[in-house]
């Protein structure tokens, strides 16, 4: 079969048209080429990389240019048959370019992520963790890191890495790590309170001459003269009354002159001791608390819709020990304390409605110190000497020469405090199965224990060994942090604010006016109902 010239130029121009059709694409590392085996009228594939060129050829003019995500790539027109893509963003995205004959051409593009920068966090990931496998992978704008590390610190570290790539996910495990150091604080409290006191003064007062007369400076209790009358028949008898408020008073009295004398020559001495030594064990970065005494009751007013209503409060006294350990990268411990001894005071005591309310008497310590293992520190210290003097007297009458000292009465108050705060942490162990621990000497036997088996639970001889192997080497780094959320208190050793229950108290039956019934309120045992220390 013979073709004619015609028809043989005919399919020449239909095999170059159709050449001509398939648009060329390079890049400015390399020619691109569209994916193998496409479908008929299925869009073309197209990979850039981010900060890198794409030009695609249209034998024809291009009319129109689309594309579906502008954040991802950057698409110029170059001239009437040339598309420059930029690379900006990795991702998918569709580019759409119309023709001039109508004709439509569509690409599927995929923006690659440089290799530079995952390759540049594998070698940083390399220098600063050698003796790990750390594997990191980058898949859609999100980086995956893998492998195995020494604790939570480490892990952190590698992902503060990755994320300089954007979004990470943390598939690390840890290593399991080794038992918590355990951390004993001992504290002192030594507290030397002295006191001496003098009291020199004379009060007087007679009933002669039909008056009841008396002189005091006014500093002590003076006496009460208070006159008195009988009538029998037509004789009428007069008395006076000499009344004495301070039975220490030395009194003396002369019928005969009808005179009266108290003398106030009193000298006392109080004395103080207190040593204080709470010991208490923490876990390194763990707050602990010990507290050892009790609540006393006080009396609270109710305001608002219950006002004029009486309600009962508690409030805490004795030794408490709050503290927060911290091991530096020094090897030192760091120590946030707060020691404190308080008692009652009834010395300063108020009475309201009938109860005797005592005050506080407090001895407080909230510091921060450094030191090492078995160190001591004095982190606080008083010295406190005081001296007080009164003198009254009555002005002219004083000044009589030898007499004038029967019109003035003197008081010398003298005290000494000294109190000293030691503490000293150390680093601890348990100690060891089979060894003996530390016993109390009772000064009194007990009876006998009724039964002849002991009351703790049985040991490894009658449940078998324990397992002390962990169940794997490593953990999900999320497990751990988990675990040590688990029961943490917050790092505040300040002084915790005491909590006010209020518990309502019957009122007493009467037209007495709303409060409590005026009964004495029971004092503490083996605390006085009143006086000093």
């Amino acid at each position: 079969m013979m073709l004619r010239p015609r028809h043989i130029t005919g399919a020449v121009v239909a095999a170059v048209a159709l050449w001509i059709a398939v648009p060329r694409h390079a890049v400015a590392d390399g020619q691109a080429q569209p994916a193998q085996n496409e479908a008929p009228g299925a869009p073309g594939r197209l990979t850039v990389t981010v900060g890198k060129s794409l030009i695609i050829d249209s034998p024809l003019n291009i009319q129109r240019i689309s594309v579906a995500n502008g954040d991802l790539v950057e698409a110029v027109a170059v001239n009437p048959k040339e598309v420059l893509i930029n690379g900006k963003v990795a991702g998918e995205t569709s580019l759409i370019v119309w023709q001039q004959n109508g004709s439509r051409l569509l690409y599927d593009l995929t923006i690659r992520s440089s290799p530079l920068r995952l390759d540049a966090v594998r070698q940083q990931l390399t220098r600063e963790f050698p003796n790990n496998n750390i594997n990191i992978t980058f898949e859609n704008e999100t980086a995956f890191v893998r492998g195995t590390v020494k604790d939570v610190n480490a892990a952190d570290r590698v992902m503060a890495i990755a994320q300089t790539l954007g979004k990470a996910i943390n598939l690390l495990r840890v290593d399991v790590p080794a038992g918590d150091t355990q951390i004993l604080l001992k504290v002192k409290f030594a507290d030397v309170d002295r006191s001496a006191q003098v009291q020199l003064g004379v009060n007087l007062a007679s009933g002669a001459g039909n008056q009841s007369t008396a002189v005091s400076t006014g500093q002590f209790s003076p006496i009460t003269v208070t006159g008195n009358s009988n009538t029998v028949g037509n004789n009428t008898q007069k008395s006076t009354t000499f009344g004495v408020t301070d039975a220490l008073n030395i009194f003396m009295f002369r019928p005969d002159l009808n005179l009266a004398t108290t003398i106030k020559a009193l000298q006392s001495t109080n004395q103080l001791q207190m040593l204080a030594e709470p010991n208490v064990l923490a876990i390194n970065g763990k707050q602990a608390s010990f507290v050892a005494g009790g609540e006393f009751p006080f009396p609270m007013l109710q305001g608002g819709a219950g006002v004029g209503a009486v309600t009962i409060a508690f409030r805490e006294f004795g030794v408490r020990l709050n503290f927060l350990p911290q091991i530096t990268p020094r090897g030192t411990i760091h120590l946030q304390v707060a020691p404190e001894v308080s008692s009652l005071d009834y010395a300063n005591a108020v009475t309201f409605q009938g109860f005797t309310i005592p005050a506080l008497s407090t001895r407080r310590v909230v510091t921060e110190v450094e030191l090492e293992s078995g160190q001591s520190f004095v982190v606080a210290g008083l010295l406190d000497n005081r001296t007080t003097n009164n003198l009254n007297k009555i002005p002219g009458l004083a000044n009589i020469p030898l007499l004038g000292n029967l019109f003035k009465t003197k008081s010398t108050a003298k005290s000494n405090t000294e109190l000293m705060v030691i503490v000293t942490p150390e680093i601890v162990r348990p100690i060891p199965a089979g060894q003996a621990v530390p016993q109390l000497n009772y000064t009194t036997k007990f009876m006998p224990p009724n039964s002849s088996i002991e009351m703790r639970q049985p040991g490894m001889s009658t449940t078998g060994p324990v397992p002390v192997q962990p169940p794997s080497d490593s953990v999900p780094i999320e497990e751990l942090i988990q675990q040590q959320k688990m029961g943490q208190a917050p790092p505040n050793p300040a002084m915790p604010q005491f909590q006010l229950v209020p518990v309502p108290v019957p009122q007493a039956a009467g037209p007495a006016s709303p409060g409590l019934a005026p009964t004495p309120m029971p004092a503490p045992s083996g605390a006085p109902a009143s006086g000093g220390k």
